[in-house]
């Protein structure tokens, strides 16, 4: 039997042999220790009073936590003590916080929708559900299938999104869920009006889209304005009076060029929900500063007190806040600066907003988060959670004189934090310190460190360096081996810490994890990236269009190679998703860069993502670079470098995958047994792409330590069992 298939038989789970212990024993902590974490989300607070609740992932078992900002200790709401892989979203209490309503099911961050994933290959498979729990505690109740839930500000009535419409149900699920409204299209987003007595709802119809307000059986629906544009984001004015939604042209037109960004541009439209006269009260530039954030939330319109409508924009070339009076008039840039905001949430007054940046004082605070307060009619953003830790997630409580919030260290793993308002961190009482588990390595986790390189073109570039102190026992002559690390998006950043995506928890883990076996470790934010600014998250000939990230990716292979202490023959890449992309292209052009890699769901091929858009068979015009645009996109394809690809792989993929298809892998490794290029596979069934089980993500990591050792640290492999282990 070959090497390659004995590795293709053997990467699978390590941790349940002897391997385990020789890895402790070297590190000081095994790969389920530092995998051990919780991850806190989800956190949402109530109108009123002082609740809070929040998902948390232990080990697998995801559950609901509460507490109040009273001292209570907090406490576990829900019972799931499987790890079957079904995820917990859309967490909200109803305004009095005296009931828990969430989501469980479903895969919130894939590109299109399905059945609930079964990463656990249960003969019965999940659903995506509603469910409904009493605050004090009870047993959860089942209100029905369904997504998106919006509770009334009454707190007597949900609405949530079923077959592609609005269902209301009482929020305790005494009484079965009833379909609202019949309406054509897909009706989506409800928001209720603030007395509770309307719904406003947007109706998808493909390449245009309404806003309609129900208000009840006997009144017919009231479209906003209808036209040919897409309409979406409807927000209520506090009153109830005026209803500001965003508009965006409808799809269609003449094909523009496919190598050149084009501009997205959009509206804020502002409606009378009585009659549906609406007005146009302000128009984003037709340039690409002026497009659609691709940050998240979008345009995060808010609909704030005094007639002041906020909304993100980058016409400054960051994402910032802007506001302006809901009459039209001078529009005030919130948040001036070189920083970005994300996760935006405002407080029940309307006057105050919070969000997650990456501001402060401090030179490193770009490549961390804190939370960071502003008012609404005023230019004055105040950093609120200043130090080296890391914050996200902000939530008013109940009446807005506390903030949740989310936070980590560079080693203590995340975790909720109430503070007052007007204090400082110090003053934060964090939630939940004992759910992390006394094994986990605390105190034995490196600290990374920012440092800067510049790519061919003169750009500069952030990484994040991750090395453990002292000698280590993969040197040879002194010189360590090394493994560049690509995140995945890739409108992400990577942070000097615990990152505040679970997926990018993991990775985090991982770098941690390798390091303490003696690896450095370089996390590249290349170009595509958030947190530096728009112009280096769309720059010219990205991705598909010519892969100008790459350059980056190189640079950060020769800023290991100018470090005295790495091996320059024994580095290593691997990454997942848009990183999984950038790693096969990197051992595809760059084999002699790069001695090996792991490329975990990634894109192979280019021209079989955009070929249906760009070629259109049923459509007589064509983008007038179509040749051109498909050549660029083949030869930014990992697959057009099969030629010159030496270095080995191990190629990941769980075959429910819903963001990047397993074909790509499928095709990959048929390309790759073809030019005789050792690889090894470890396919997972029935798992996402967002690796939902945690023995399924544990399996993972353990596949990739396992393999960087066998090929950069050339330590055998034992296969016993299918199981790969060192010796």
């Amino acid at each position: 039997m070959s090497r390659s298939v004995r590795l293709l038989l053997g990467l699978a789970v390590a941790h349940a042999c002897a391997s385990g212990t020789a890895i402790a024993q070297r590190t000081g902590y095994s790969l389920e220790q530092i995998k051990s974490y919780p991850f806190p989300g989800e956190l949402a607070t109530a109108a009123s009073g002082t609740h809070l609740a929040w998902t948390l992932n232990e080990r697998g078992l995801r559950n609901i936590w509460v507490a109040d900002d009273a001292g209570a200790t907090p406490r576990r709401l829900t019972a799931y003590l499987r790890d079957d892989g079904q995820e917990i979203t859309s967490v909200s209490l109803t305004a009095d916080g005296r009931r828990v309503l969430y989501v469980r099911g479903g895969d919130h961050g894939a590109n299109w929708d399905g059945p609930s994933p079964n990463p656990a290959s249960l003969p019965v498979a999940h659903k995506v559900e509603l469910w409904t729990i009493p605050f004090a505690g009870g047993t959860p109740v089942r209100i029905g299938e369904g997504d998106d839930p919006e509770v009334s500000p009454r707190g007597d009535v949900v609405a949530f999104v079923k077959d592609r419409a609005i269902w209301t149900a009482p929020v305790d699920g005494s009484v079965a869920p009833t379909r609202l409204f019949t309406a054509n299209g897909a009706s989506t987003s409800p928001r209720w009006s603030p007395d509770g007595t309307r719904l406003a709802f947007v109706s998808q119809r493909g390449d245009h889209s309404f806003i309609g307000v129900y208000t009840n059986d006997s009144t017919p629906i009231r479209w906003l304005a209808p036209s040919t544009s897409r309409d979406a984001s409807p927000r209520w004015k506090p009153d109830g009076s005026r209803i500001a939604f965003v508009r965006r042209p409808g799809s269609g037109g003449a094909p523009d060029s496919a190598l050149v960004e084009q501009p997205n541009p959009w509206a804020i439209w502002l409606a009378d929900p009585a009659t549906g006269a609406a007005w146009e009260r302000w128009r984003s530039p037709a340039t690409a500063r002026g497009s659609v954030p691709g940050t998240h939330g979008g345009t995060n319109l808010q609909y704030a007190a005094a007639g002041r409508v906020v909304f993100v924009s980058e016409l400054d070339g960051w994402p910032h806040l802007y506001s302006m009076p809901d009459t039209g008039g001078a529009v005030l840039a919130l948040t001036p600066g070189r920083f970005m905001v994300e996760h935006l949430t405002m407080n029940a007054a309307g006057t105050l907003l919070a969000f997650a940046g990456n501001a402060g004082s401090d030179a490193d605070d770009i490549d961390r988060r804190h939370v960071v307060v502003v008012r609404t009619d005023r230019a004055e953003p105040r950093v609120v959670t200043a130090g080296s830790g890391l914050e996200w997630s902000p939530a008013f409580v109940g009446d807005g004189t506390s903030l949740g919030f989310i936070g980590a260290t560079a080693q203590r793993p995340p975790l909720p934090a109430v503070m007052p308002l007007t204090g400082t961190l110090g003053s934060a009482r964090w939630l939940g310190n004992d759910r992390i588990p006394a094994e986990f390595p605390t105190a034995q986790l490196v600290t990374p460190r920012r440092v800067l390189f510049r790519a061919a073109d003169g750009l500069e570039i952030h990484g994040q360096l991750f090395e453990r102190p002292g000698d280590s026992t993969l040197a040879r002559n002194g010189r360590k081996p090394a493994i560049i690390y690509v995140h995945g998006g890739p409108p992400r950043q990577m942070l000097l810490g615990w990152n505040y995506s679970d997926y990018y928890a993991n990775s985090y883990a991982m770098n941690q994890y390798l390091a303490s076996l003696g690896y450095v470790v370089l996390s590249v934010n290349y170009r595509l990236g958030i947190g530096y600014g728009r112009d280096f998250q769309h720059p010219s000939a990205g991705g598909a269009r010519g892969a100008s990230e790459y350059q980056d990716v190189v640079a950060g292979a020769r800023y290991l190679r100018g470090l005295a202490q790495v091996d320059t023959s024994r580095i290593g890449i691997y990454g997942g998703s848009y990183g999984g992309f950038l790693t096969a292209l990197a051992l595809g052009r760059n084999s002699d860069l790069f001695a090996a890699g792991v490329d975990i769901h990634g894109v192979h091929d280019w021209t079989a993502e955009r070929a249906r858009g760009l070629l259109a068979p049923d459509q007589y015009e064509k983008a007038p670079d179509q040749k051109q645009a498909l050549e660029t996109a083949w030869r930014a394809s990992p697959v057009a470098s099969i030629s010159r690809w030496r270095s080995p792989v191990l190629l990941i993929h769980g075959d429910d995958d819903r963001n990047v298809r397993f074909s790509q892998t499928v095709d990959l490794a048929r390309r790759l047994s073809a030019a005789g290029v050792e690889h090894a596979e470890l396919v997972i069934p029935d798992e996402t792409h967002h690796l939902m089980r945690w023995a399924n993500s544990v399996r993972v990591n353990q596949a990739v330590a396992d393999y960087f050792d066998a090929k950069l640290a050339r330590r055998s492999v034992r296969v016993t069992g299918g199981v790969g282990a060192r010796r």
